[in-house]
C-alpha cells in the first residue's frame, strides 16, 4: 500500500514510518510540508496519507481542504497536537477520516489505520458500479 507521510518533523515521521513498517507497510513516501505533498501526491497515488497540521508553507487543514478538492476518496488521517473538539470537528468537516492525537502510541496509530482503510473499504464497496453507456 502505497502511504504519503506529511508532516515537518523528520523525527515525527521517522517514528510514524516504523509504526507503518511495524504494520507491513514499507511504500512510504514523505513530505515535509502541505505544498511539499501536493506536489508529490499527483505521481505518488497514496492510498493512505499521514497529515500533520501544524507545518510551515501550507498547514495540513489547507492541503486536506486542497487535496480533497481534486481527490475526495484518499483515506486521510490527521496526526497532530491539536486536540480540541472543535479543532477535530474542523478538520472532519474539511475531510479527513480518521484523527490520531499526538504524542500516540503504536497500538493507537496501528488501530486508527486499521479503522480508517476498513472504511474505506466499506464505503468503496457501497459505491455503485458504474455501467457501461
Amino acid at each position: 500500500m502505497r502511504i504519503l507521510l506529511v508532516d515537518d518533523s523528520k523525527t515525527m515521521r521517522n517514528i510514524q514510518k516504523a509504526v507503518l513498517a511495524q504494520l507491513g507497510h514499507t511504500d512510504v513516501l514523505e513530505a515535509c510540508d502541505g505544498q511539499d505533498a501536493l506536489s508529490k501526491a499527483p505521481a505518488f497515488k497514496p492510498e493512505l496519507m499521514l497529515v500533520d497540521w501544524n507545518m510551515p508553507n501550507m498547514d495540513g487543514l489547507t492541503f486536506v481542504k486542497t487535496w480533497r478538492q481534486q481527490n475526495k476518496s484518499t483515506p486521510i488521517i490527521m496526526v497532530t497536537t491539536e486536540a480540541e473538539k472543535s479543532r477535530v470537528i474542523e478538520a472532519i468537516k474539511a475531510g479527513v477520516n480518521n484523527y490520531v492525537v499526538k504524542p500516540f502510541t503504536p497500538d493507537l496509530l496501528s488501530q486508527r489505520i486499521q479503522e480508517t482503510l476498513q472504511r474505506a473499504a466499506a464505503q468503496a464497496a457501497a459505491q455503485p458500479a458504474p455501467t457501461a453507456a
